[in-house]
């Protein structure tokens, strides 16, 4: 191993046994998808279950109005990861025209007009019925018990509600209503309910309680979430304008006809071999194909420029990011993208040509024969028009914060980097990694019968025509959510992923140089210190890119950062404890033997199994 050695001090163990694993962003979780093993479901019940459960404990991280992706290998077929796709497209209403001629430049970060069919809820529902075994209502259990009886409330959360509790107030009162109770902000730790949440999901269950098979019942529940009540409500909660993070007030533009035209499904991931490993993403309507970018550009480098803890490493990784992520937004989206040519030898060797001994600080995407890069308009920081004033215009002003935390939310309910995270490995070899994300607290206003809100998936679009991910009715936003499989000699052996926006991939990317190569433990990567770039245009409204810049733990260590910032690296010190929330299920085929691990800043990520 020619990799700095791990710190021998871990922050938790990482877990071992036979029988199954569990990890998430949220202990509640961890827990509720672990009791699911515990009674005999499979990974697939589990995750299920703490998927439902998140959106109850982490309501500023992602909701049932929003989007998630998956992958996954079935024990049947440990050499096949398909991805779980429920990433909702634009509906028919929202064209660039009608965002245009409501005076927007942008998609908002904030507000229904911003929102995606909302397909998350759907996605688990469907994975439930083909690949797992339990009944709906089994399932449910959990979170039902958690909206209905009450959880304590995270520091973080009441954190999100304060930033936007004057919007609440003001603009908002639904929301107000649902996540201020007697009118303040929830303290850490005290009992919060969502009676109406707990209602909806009662609801879903009663919708199939005639069926007379497991499968039929969970139809049922999809019907009546695409057509029913929920569908219902959600379109009537658009129609009254409100407060968007532009400042000015709005319609939604979600119809019945978006709802019920829409079903999850499942797409072939794409792949590329890394060291001997193979590396399952989303394909190009999501970014995860920019890690296998960057892995392949990295793939022709010596070890030791593949150490994330040295200057050399940190360097050349954070080089290397930048080529990928901006073909990502010269490329990619929900459209026909030349992803076999990107992921070829001969073009990562082209790109890796680029990375010399200092930084770039320009935008640089690759040249893809017959195509024409999309080069986005690089705002470094914008003000809308109804922000504007006598001295600041609408267009550029200053330099972008570089965003270290997450969640970044300003009172505007804008957003950025919000999204949670579950890895399941059962005892038979079945494997999921899954990102849920999405219709945070902070997205849209509460809808009052159903205890959620709509979220805002199509900030990440483009109102320029002619971009691979120009907003397009009919067409899925490219999404950032990005969870990873990783297989070796055909059969899987981990699963893992972050939230947090545009750095999901950057910072699950040392955790792989760190296993993979540098033979570091789960705990051990998970804990090690990590950055990611900032010098790409960001996919959350509005849109901004800090060129050459850098967000550093701490921790990497004087000297490294030092060394970074001498070759012309922007550097922002982050803390100690403050990048990445990864968590990981590890299996090893020849054993048996299960491993897991999860994140210890933030202080809510658990891993648990036996």
């Amino acid at each position: 191993m020619t990799f700095t050695r791990p710190d021998p001090f871990t922050t938790r163990p990482t877990l071992r046994g036979t029988f199954g694993m569990s990890a998430s962003t949220h202990w509640l979780a961890t827990a509720a998808a672990q009791a699911v093993l515990e009674r005999g479901g499979n990974a697939f019940d589990a995750a299920t279950a703490g998927a439902f459960v998140l959106h109850v404990v982490e309501p500023h991280l992602n909701g049932p109005g929003g989007d998630m992706t998956g992958i996954f290998v079935t024990a049947q077929e440990p050499d096949r990861p398909l991805v779980l796709m429920g990433q909702g497209p634009a509906p028919a209403g929202a064209t660039p025209e009608h965002f245009r001629s409501e005076g927007l430049e942008l998609v908002p970060g904030s507000g229904a007009l911003a929102a995606a069919v909302p397909a998350a809820v759907d996605a688990w529902l469907l994975l439930l019925r083909d690949h797992g075994t339990w009944e709906l209502s089994s399932v449910l259990e959990f979170a039902i018990g958690y909206a209905r009886d009450g959880h304590p409330v995270l520091g973080r959360v009441g954190t999100t509600i304060a930033a936007v509790a004057g919007l609440f107030r003001e603009h908002w009162p639904t929301s107000a209503e649902l996540w201020m109770p007697e009118g303040r902000v929830p303290a850490e730790g005290e009992i919060v309910r969502n009676p109406a949440y707990a209602r909806t999901l009662g609801q879903l269950v009663e919708a199939g309680a005639a069926e007379s098979t497991r499968e039929a019942r969970i139809d049922a529940a999809r019907r009546e979430w695409r057509e029913g009540f929920v569908a219902k409500a959600l379109v009537a909660s658009v129609q009254n304008p409100h407060r968007h993070s532009s400042g000015t007030d709005h319609r939604g533009v979600l119809a019945m006809d978006d709802l019920e035209g829409f079903e999850a499904g499942y797409e072939a991931a794409a792949t590329l071999e890394f060291r001997g490993h193979t590396i399952a993403k989303t394909g190009p309507w999501g970014q995860g194909p920019a890690l296998l970018q960057t892995l392949s550009i990295l793939d022709g480098f010596a070890d030791e420029y593949l150490d994330p803890s040295t200057e050399l490493g940190a360097h050349t990784i954070l080089e290397a990011q930048k080529l990928a992520l901006a073909d990502r937004e010269a490329y990619y989206g929900d459209t026909d993208v030349p992803l076999d040519y990107l992921l070829s030898a001969e073009y990562a060797a082209s790109r890796r040509a680029l990375i010399a001994e200092r930084a770039s600080l320009e935008f640089r995407p690759g040249a893809v024969p017959g195509r024409e890069p999309f080069i986005p308009p690089l705002r470094t920081e914008y003000v809308p028009p109804a922000l504007a004033s006598d001295d600041v215009g609408p267009g550029l002003r200053g330099t972008a914060g570089a965003g270290v935390g997450e969640p970044t939310v300003l009172a505007t309910g804008e957003t950025r980097g919000d999204t949670c995270h579950i890895d399941v490995v059962d005892r038979w070899g079945n494997m999921i990694s899954a990102t849920p994300s999405g219709g945070w607290l902070q997205s849209s206003p509460a809808i009052p019968d159903l205890g959620f809100c709509l979220g805002t998936r199509l900030q990440m679009t483009w109102l320029e025509p002619g971009t691979p991910s120009t907003l397009t009715p009919g067409k899925r936003p490219r999404t950032t959510m990005t969870p990873t499989l990783v297989l070796r000699n055909g059969t899987a052996v981990a699963a893992l992923g972050s939230p947090g926006g545009d750095q999901q991939d950057q910072w699950q990317l040392p955790y792989l140089l760190r296993t993979i190569v540098g033979g570091y433990t789960p705990q051990q990567a998970i804990d090690a210190p990590t950055f990611h770039t900032t010098s790409m245009p960001g996919s959350f409204w509005p849109r901004t890119w800090e060129p050459g810049g850098a967000v550093v733990e701490d921790r990497l260590g004087t000297d490294v950062i030092a060394g970074l910032e001498r070759r012309g690296h922007r550097i922002t010190r982050a803390g100690d404890w403050t990048l990445g929330r990864l968590s990981a299920v590890v299996r090893d085929p020849l054993t048996g033997v299960l491993q897991s691990a999860a994140n210890p800043r933030g202080a809510q990520g658990y891993a648990a199994g036996r």
